[in-house]
């Protein structure tokens, strides 16, 4: 049903609850300014003039969550599905989809994607950006291709970091606990005449989850360190310079997946971990013209390098030339011989003549001695450069009519032996233009669409139309109809994927160095995922009360979904499948007094897709709850519950505690403060190899400021 179960219209109901006489008060005083947020349509607007949904996690929020990196925060935003494929991988999506490809939300650092275009997905534990940077995290809940393009399907989370105006002196951190955590952060900032630096490196280790589900160590620990500047300078009274660049290196271990294809063969215990390298870096040029006139250039450039080499081992036969002759004809026919290969193939199995004197050659090189096990080393590795240029202007025409316009362009590039057989690249051009028009001190009108260009994907047009009515300008109720995209990437629609083995021990059809007999092609003419979203809303900021409020009732339906898993066997994208979430979503955010402030959420998601696999992050309940309180003289605490019904399958529930408090001492601050998280259920972590020996986990910190 698309107004969402009973709990949905309940929440309209506690609005006033909450407020009391206050907000009957409130709906006629309107004394304080408005805030603003900016992701929505790139304008800054007052929430409830916002055409969507929008969940803001601040500072206080930030540093009160003792959340270690940026997923598990996420988890304060209502929707947002977290899960694991390892302790170093986990998957974050909204409103759900596959638990190991979350590749329908775009994820941006100050407006510059981190979304990897090749591999179809975003590496959150390998982001070069420490916590304690992050000024503020802006997520627009719901589709959003109009404003940032395609891979904006379903969500997009903007993270802001802190001014450099705003970080001078100087930090040092240190964080160490239970589970190998070892996290450490220092920062030095300073200005001058006409601008100002700030300098951070940071680094983060921990062991990941203890054992998978046979009670086997479970290698999944993670190990950075990254570097980080940014800078701003006044060029003139109209203009500013600001720059970023940052660098992460750091190792991965990855537990052995891989499973020879001849049954007998031992393939456990080579390391499979991946070394990875991380740079970016922009520069953007602010002009103001006058007060109704703005324009920026924006350029960016990233890189993104994982190395892995690993060792497998399988039966000499997988290098056959007949056998890797027969995939190319018939991938079911290959596979059932490779799986059936010392009984022969199973009855019923039918090939060509071709095919069957193929698979004779076959059997006959194994009866004379081609299943002896050989092992060699296999390179994984994949490099991803981009480069981005995009041009802005904010015009108001009038008082009453705002327009944004804009040009990007951007340039992938993929290299993998592996994955691409060399290299692939691609070429997007996009115009994008949103208008606000306030018809009267109630009405706003709001249009966007957005044209994109793609080498390798197509053109798409994507439009959104939103009215809000504005009760007062800080209570708004808003319908929203959006339509989105998501472009098939790199991976899925053109992937040439093959396995070299190099060093091959004994050697096999007499070379040290030989492709496997499996190979997977893409095909290449995929066609764009398209979203339909509709959304009723309401937002709201009591002001006596001190209370803002966020309703949202939607409606969305995904057709043309990529849902395939990304496996070298038989992989063969499509656009067959289709998906539809419904619901209704709630957040409070409240200040009861000057030391206390209660935050919860609550997404209720009626999910259903075509294919099993996009039902399994989807959790039909799933909230949090938060109680922030100061109580004097330095402490502080913040109580946190965090929960969803089902996972992948598995329920998750966790309480966390953290208890700070703040030393004054000559020009300095110190602050120390001890993070208990506690899991209430006794289930695994979305994935049933990933068990902790312990339901807690207990960290401390020391932060020194001066």
């Amino acid at each position: 049903m698309f107004f969402g179960p009973p709990p949905a219209r309940s929440l309209l109901l506690l609005t006033a609850l909450f407020g009391g006489q206050a907000v009957a008060d409130d709906l006629f005083v309107d004394s304080q300014a408005l805030p603003e947020v900016l992701t929505a349509t790139r304008l800054k607007q007052a929430p409830a003039a916002v055409p969507g949904s929008m969940t803001v996690l601040d500072s206080e929020l930030i540093r009160a969550s003792g959340a270690r990196d940026i997923p598990e925060l996420l988890r304060l935003v209502p929707g947002m599905m977290v899960g694991y494929g390892a302790g170093n991988q986990p998957s974050v999506n909204y409103h759900g989809s596959n638990a190991n490809d979350a590749r329908r939300m775009q994820v941006l650092i100050d407006g510059r994607s981190v979304y990897r275009a090749g591999l179809a997905t975003v590496d959150w534990s390998d982001i070069p950006l420490a916590m304690e940077d992050i000024e503020r995290i802006e997520v627009f809940r719901g589709p959003n291709t109009v404003s940032y393009g395609a891979n904006a399907l379903m969500a997009v989370v903007n993270i802001l970091t802190r001014n450099p105006a705003d970080s001078h002196g100087t930090r040092l951190k240190v964080t160490r606990g239970q589970r190998g955590i070892n996290d450490w952060y220092a920062s030095e900032g300073f200005g001058w005449d006409g601008g100002d630096l700030r300098l951070s490196l940071s680094g983060m280790q921990d062991d990941g989850f203890d054992e998978n589900r046979k009670g086997q160590d479970y290698r999944d620990s993670r190990r950075l360190s990254r570097i980080s500047l940014s800078a701003s300078h006044n060029l003139a009274p109209e203009q500013s310079l600001d720059w970023q660049f940052s660098a992460k290196e750091g190792t991965d271990q990855r537990p052995y997946t891989y499973k020879p294809v001849f049954y007998g063969v031992t393939a456990e215990g080579y390391n499979s971990d991946v070394a990875a390298k991380d740079y970016a870096g922009s520069v953007r040029w602010n002009i103001d013209f006058n007060p109704q006139h703005s324009l920026y250039v924006q350029g960016s450039a990233q890189h993104w390098d994982r190395q892995q080499v690993w060792r497998a081992c399988d039966a000499a036969i997988s290098f056959s030339p007949e056998l890797t002759q027969l995939w190319q004809l018939n991938p079911w026919y290959a596979e059932q011989l490779a799986r059936n290969i010392r009984m022969g193939l199973p009855q019923g199995t039918v090939g060509t003549a071709q095919e069957t004197n193929l698979a004779n050659e076959v059997l006959k090189q194994w009866n004379e001695g081609k299943d002896q096990e050989v092992c060699g080393d296999i390179d994984q590795s994949t490099r991803e450069t981009r480069y981005d240029l995009e041009i802005q202007d904010t015009l108001s025409l009038s008082d009453n009519l705002r327009l944004l316009s804009g040009i990007n362009y951007r340039y992938d590039r993929a290299d993998s032996q592996t994955y691409f057989n060399g290299s692939l690249d691609d070429s997007t051009w996009r115009l994008f233009g949103q208008l606000e028009w306030r018809a009267d001190e109630h009405w706003i009108i709001q249009g966007g669409a957005m044209f994109e260009d793609s080498q390798l994907s197509g053109s798409s047009l994507t439009p959104r139309l939103a009215v809000n009515y504005l009760i007062t300008p800080r209570h708004g109720l808003r319908a929203v109809y959006s339509e989105a995209v998501r472009s098939p990437d790199m991976f899925e629609n053109n992937v040439n994927w093959s396995y070299r083995v190099n060093n091959l021990s004994p050697t096999a059809f007499g070379q040290d160095s030989a492709e496997y007999f499996v190979k997977t092609r893409g095909p290449g003419n995929l066609d764009q995922e398209r979203m339909r979203s509709r959304e009723l809303g309401y937002n709201g900021y009591f002001a006596e009360a001190d209370l803002t409020v966020d309703l949202k009732l939607f409606h969305d339906e995904i057709s043309a979904m990529v849902s395939e898993p990304l496996r070298n066997n038989q992989y063969i994208a499509s656009n067959s499948n289709k998906a539809r979430f419904t619901g209704s979503e709630a957040q409070a955010d409240w200040r009861l007094s000057a030391a206390d402030r209660l935050r919860l959420t609550y997404a209720y998601v009626d999910a259903w897709a075509s294919n099993a696999d996009d039902r399994r992050l989807s959790a039909r309940n799933s909230g949090s709850a938060g109680w922030l309180r100061d109580w004097g003289q330095g402490w502080s605490s913040a109580l946190f519950y965090y929960g969803a019904d089902a996972l992948n399958g598995y329920r998750f529930e966790r309480a966390d505690l953290r208890l700070a408090k703040r030393i004054s001492l000559h020009r300095a601050s110190l602050e120390l403060a001890g993070m208990l998280q506690q899991r209430l259920d006794d289930e695994p972590t979305s994935n049933l190899d990933n068990l902790y020996d312990s339901r807690h986990v207990l960290y401390f910190s020391a932060e020194l400021e001066f």
